[in-house]
C-alpha cells in the first residue's frame, strides 16, 4: 500500500539528559495547512480502502440487527414519579421519560442528531429536572433546568458543567453542582454561591433529609473528603483520608454515616458511624479479599452490598442493624450486575441491571419482603440469537500472576481469527456484557476474547496500583501473555490474532504491537494515547498524571519512554493497523493517532490506516455512528486475519 507522504523532522529534544526524537511534532497542529493536507490524504486512503472491503456492509447489517435490543436504565424515583432513560431499536439516542411519558428527546432538541444527553437529576418532588447536554461528542456539557409539568426551561442554560454531579436541596429550589471544576450552590433562576474553589474532579452526595452534604475529590489512587452540616454553618469540613486509600461517605435515610473505604482493605470494607462525629466509625461489613465492592443500597431492614467476584457480579444481603450476612439476592445468571438504585427514603425494593456476553441488558427488581428477584423491564427490542458460549480461561502472566480470559466462541475447534480486547487502567473492570460487535464477529466464525489485566479494578485497589506509574509494564506483559496463551492453546495463530482497545486500551494495543509485533496479524487502536512524553499537554492528560506519571519528572520520564508506543517505532515488521479517531475528542487528542500513524506508515509494509470521524468525540454518540464504526473495524480485521 502506498501511504501518504509525511515529512520527518530532525527534531530531537534533550529532556533530563535523554534524547527524545519527535519527527512528527507538526502533526499536533490540526489547523495547519500541512496537517490538513496530510489528513485529507489519509481520509481518501481510508475511504478507498473501506470501499474495497467486501464484508463491510454485511457486517453493518448484522451489527445493526444485533443492536436492535435498544437500552433501558434503572428507574429513578421521586415520590410516585418514575424517571427512566430508554432507547427503542429505531432510535439513535436514549430518551428520558417520566411515568412512561416522553420528557426529553435529544433528537428533538437537535434534529442533526449530534446532541447527546450526558446526565440528568430530578428535584426531590420530581417537578424539575437538571439535565446536561453536549454537541458533536465534545462532552462540553451545558446544564439546563426543565419544568416537568410544562416541558419549558426554568432558567437560562449554564455552561462549563462537564461531568457535573447535581445534588438537589429538599425545597427543590436550589442544588449543589460543579462548574469549571469548582463546587457551587445554585438557586434556580438566581445566582451561584461558591462552596469549594480549588479545581478538582468532584463528587457530591446529599442525604435525603437535605442536612448532610458529602463532597469527594479524586486524587488518582486516593481522594479528598469533606462533610457539611447544612443545618448549622454549612461550611464543608475536611475529613482526613488515609494517604493510600479511597474513602467515600454518605448519610443514609436512617441517619447513619456509611463509609466505604479501601483503608486496610484493598477490596473495600463498609463502616458506619455518626455524621456529627465523622472521624469515628466502626466495621460494619468486612472486606471480601476476593470480591471488590461495587455498590451499596440501604433499605428499611436490610442493606444490599454489590461485589464483583472475578468478573461476575453478586449482591449480598446484610442485616441493617448489625451488618450480619443474611444471604444473597437471586440473580438471572453469571454476568454483570449494575449499580443498585432505591427510593430516596429506602423502602423494601431495589433495582439493578443485568447482562452477560449473550444476554442484552435488562432491569430487575429485588423485593426484600418476599426475597424474590423479578424482571422489571426487559430490553426494549429483540435481536437474533447467536450460537455462542462464553468460557473463562485461566492463564499466567510472565511473572506468574494468575489471570483470566473470557473467550466467546461458536461451535467448532481449531485456530480461528481472534480479537483480543483489553484495557487495564484507571481501576476500571472488564466484566461480561452484551456486545453486537463481539457477537457479529463470533457469528462470522471468529473468536472474541477479553482479558483481565492488572491496572483494572477486577481485584480491588491493589490490583489497580499494580498497573500504574512504574508498574505499567505489568499491564502490557499481561496482555502479551494472553496473546501467547491463545496461540499456544490452539485458539488462534499469530497471523489470525488481532489486538483491539480504546483510549487507555488503545495505549495498551500500541505498546503491545511495538513490543511484540510477531504476535499479531492486525490491530485496531481507537482514540488512543500513544505519545506518552507529551500526553499531559492536551485533552484531559494533565488529570492522568497519577495514573501514568509526568515527563517533567526524570525518573517517570524514563518509565514513560520505556513503553511509549510512538517512541518505540523502529524498522520492524509491524502488523496491519487501523487507527480510529474522533475530531471532537476532548479527552484524548487525535494528535496521538496522527503521529503514530505517520510513524508506522514510514516503516511498515502492511496497511496502516486512519479513520477519522467528524462531529464525534470520546464518549458514545448515536447508535448509528457506533454501528458504522463497529462494522468498519470488523471488516478491516476480517480482511487482515484471513
Amino acid at each position: 500500500m502506498d501511504h501518504p507522504y509525511a515529512e520527518r523532522l530532525a527534531l530531537v529534544e534533550q529532556l533530563h539528559g535523554q534524547s527524545v526524537a519527535d519527527p512528527y511534532r507538526w502533526l499536533e497542529d490540526a489547523s495547519s495547512e500541512q496537517t490538513r493536507r496530510w489528513q485529507a490524504a489519509q481520509d481518501e486512503l481510508w475511504l478507498t480502502y473501506a470501499g474495497s472491503l467486501s464484508t463491510r456492509y454485511a457486517f453493518r447489517s448484522r451489527v445493526k440487527s444485533l443492536s436492535a435490543v435498544g437500552s433501558v436504565s434503572t428507574p429513578v424515583w421521586r415520590g410516585d414519579r418514575c424517571f427512566v432513560v430508554r432507547r427503542e431499536p429505531h432510535q439513535d439516542h436514549p430518551v428520558l421519560s417520566v411515568d412512561g411519558v416522553e420528557l426529553l428527546d435529544p433528537a428533538k432538541l437537535d434534529p442533526s442528531g449530534l446532541t447527546t444527553l450526558d446526565s440528568w437529576q430530578p428535584s426531590p418532588d420530581g417537578s424539575l429536572v437538571a439535565f446536561q447536554v453536549s454537541r458533536g461528542g465534545s462532552e462540553q456539557s451545558v446544564l439546563h433546568v426543565l419544568d416537568v409539568a410544562t416541558g419549558a426551561l426554568a432558567e437560562e442554560p449554564i455552561d462549563g458543567c462537564r461531568y457535573s454531579p447535581v445534588a438537589w436541596l429538599p425545597d427543590g429550589k436550589s442544588f449543589y453542582y460543579v462548574r469549571f471544576r469548582q463546587v457551587l450552590l445554585h438557586t434556580v433562576g438566581g445566582s451561584d454561591q461558591r462552596v469549594l474553589a480549588d479545581e478538582a474532579s468532584y463528587g457530591l452526595d446529599l442525604s435525603a433529609d437535605g442536612r448532610w452534604l458529602t463532597i469527594s475529590a479524586s486524587r488518582g489512587t486516593t481522594n479528598d473528603l469533606w462533610l457539611a452540616d447544612l443545618r448549622a454553618e454549612g461550611v464543608p469540613q475536611p475529613v482526613p483520608v488515609a494517604g493510600d486509600a479511597v474513602t467515600l461517605m454518605s448519610v443514609g435515610h436512617d441517619g447513619r454515616l456509611y463509609v466505604v473505604t479501601t483503608q486496610d482493605a484493598p477490596t473495600g470494607r463498609i463502616c458506619v458511624g455518626d455524621p456529627e462525629n465523622p472521624l469515628v466509625w466502626h466495621d460494619y461489613v468486612p472486606a471480601d479479599p476476593d470480591a471488590p465492592l461495587s455498590s451499596l443500597a440501604v433499605l428499611d431492614k436490610v442493606v444490599l452490598v454489590g461485589r464483583t467476584r472475578g468478573t461476575i457480579g453478586e449482591i449480598a444481603i446484610h442485616d441493617l442493624v448489625t451488618g450480619r450476612h443474611l444471604g444473597d439476592v437471586p440473580l438471572p445468571g453469571r454476568g454483570s450486575v449494575g449499580s443498585l438504585t432505591t427510593r430516596p427514603l429506602g423502602g423494601h425494593e431495589a433495582w439493578f441491571s443485568y447482562t452477560d456476553s449473550v444476554t442484552p441488558a435488562a432491569i430487575y427488581l429485588y423485593d426484600a419482603l418476599t426475597g424474590e428477584t423479578t424482571l422489571w423491564s426487559p430490553a426494549p427490542g429483540a435481536a437474533p440469537t447467536v450460537e455462542a458460549t462464553a468460557t473463562p480461561v485461566p492463564f499466567q502472566s510472565a511473572d506468574g500472576t494468575a489471570l483470566e480470559l473470557l473467550v466467546i466462541a461458536g461451535p467448532g475447534s481449531g485456530p480461528r481469527p481472534t480479537i483480543l480486547y483489553g484495557y487495564g487502567g484507571f481501576g476500571q473492570s472488564l466484566t461480561p456484557t452484551y456486545s453486537a460487535f463481539a457477537l457479529a464477529w463470533v457469528e462470522a466464525g471468529g473468536v472474541f476474547v477479553t482479558a483481565t489485566l492488572r491496572g483494572g479494578g477486577e481485584r480491588g485497589h491493589d490490583w489497580h496500583r499494580a498497573g500504574i506509574l512504574d508498574q505499567k509494564q505489568n499491564v502490557i506483559d499481561d496482555f502479551l501473555a494472553a496473546a501467547e496463551h491463545l496461540i499456544s492453546e490452539g485458539w488462534t495463530t499469530p497471523s489470525q490474532l488481532a489486538a483491539c482497545g480504546e483510549s487507555n486500551g488503545g495505549l495498551l494495543v500500541g505498546a503491545a504491537i511495538t513490543q511484540r509485533p510477531d504476535l499479531f496479524g492486525a490491530a485496531v487502536c481507537s482514540a488512543p494515547l500513544l505519545d506518552m512524553v507529551r500526553y499531559e499537554l492536551t485533552g484531559l492528560g494533565a488529570r492522568w498524571v497519577p495514573e501514568f506519571g509526568s515527563a517533567s519528572d526524570p525518573v517517570q520520564l524514563k518509565t514513560l519512554l520505556s513503553y511509549s508506543p510512538y517512541h518505540q517505532v523502529s524498522a520492524r515488521d509491524y502488523p496491519a493497523v487501523l487507527f480510529t479517531t474522533f475530531a471532537n475528542d476532548t479527552r484524548v487528542d487525535p494528535l496521538h493517532a496522527r503521529k503514530m500513524c505517520a510513524a508506522l506508515q514510514h516503516v511498515s509494509s502492511h496497511p496502516v490506516l486512519l479513520r477519522t470521524e467528524a462531529d464525534s468525540g470520546h464518549a458514545a454518540g448515536g447508535a448509528s455512528q457506533g454501528i458504522a464504526l463497529a462494522a468498519d473495524m470488523l471488516a478491516f480485521l476480517d480482511r487482515q486475519l484471513q
